[in-house]
């Protein structure tokens, strides 16, 4: 991202839930995504219980989850998808139980080892708190892959100072109170969030949550480094009866956003 920063423009990071909705079709749609415009990818890991993920983001991990869409599964889809495209950042997003069950299974640090041979670039877990990530952010340091924590409305610069001291890549800005797809966006108190948070974390700052077109995009990138676009992505595959359709849309709605994150500078 710092790449994109140099050249002034804004990165646009729009995800999707590996697996979903059908439980082939998730390479096919990283390509889609990058066609549209996308500078990175979130790539959503399926979890049982996703304390983060709105009704419909949870929706489409449980179908996933019902295809039998574990991480095995996902770090093959990314590494079908490395082979056509070697550029592209990757971050898998999701929760610590898949991590700790991989390497519970496979032995010490097998996680860290599968990602970044799978063509990994970035890992966010949910539910790993900062304070306990130091050498997690060591051992995917090693690998050349960077650890990515969420911020949140309620972050106190103390939770900042500790994010800063692990987080590499970019931090994530949750610009709602909740979970994913749950309100409007209220743009005022993001722009007055992020010098605050700037003051601590010397790295990109993404804004994700409540961002559900065109509009809403350029006026978050005006003020942030990145742009995160979930929920509305997930409703979008959710709604089209077909795969083709499914790739139209991914490939086709970002672009829209694209040509307002990557020009605001």
């Amino acid at each position: 991202m710092s790449g994109l920063l140099a050249q002034k423009r804004k990165a646009l990071i729009p995800y999707v839930t590996a697996g979903f909705p059908f439980a082939d079709i998730t390479p096919a749609l990283m390509h889609g995504m990058v066609i549209g415009g996308a500078d990175v990818i979130e790539l959503g890991v399926p979890f049982s219980d996703p304390s983060a993920d709105g009704p419909v983001i949870q929706k489409a991990g449980d179908r996933a989850l019902a295809f039998g869409i574990g991480l095995v599964q996902v770090l093959a889809m990314v590494r079908e998808f490395r082979l056509q495209d070697d550029k592209t950042p990757v971050v898998l997003m999701g929760y610590a139980n898949p991590v700790e069950a991989y390497d519970f299974k496979r032995g010490a640090d097998a996680f860290v080892r599968d990602a970044a041979a799978a063509g990994i670039d970035g890992i966010l877990i949910v539910d790993y708190p900062p304070e306990e990530c130091v050498d997690f952010a060591a051992k995917l340091r090693a690998h050349h892959m960077d650890l990515i924590f969420l911020l949140a409305p309620t972050s106190t610069p103390e939770r900042m100072a500790q994010v800063a001291r692990v987080a590499s890549g970019y931090v994530y800005y949750v610009s709602l109170k909740g979970v994913t797809g749950s309100g409007a966006l209220d743009i005022d108190a993001v722009e007055a969030m992020l010098p605050r948070i700037r003051e601590h974390v010397s790295v990109p700052v993404g804004v994700g949550f409540g961002i559900r077109d065109a509009a809403t995009a350029k006026a978050i990138s005006r003020v942030a480094d990145a742009v995160v676009i979930g929920s509305k992505i997930i409703q979008l595959t959710t709604s089209s009866r077909a795969s083709r359709w499914c790739l139209s849309c991914v490939s086709s709605w970002p672009i829209s956003a694209a040509r307002w994150t990557h020009n605001c500078a």
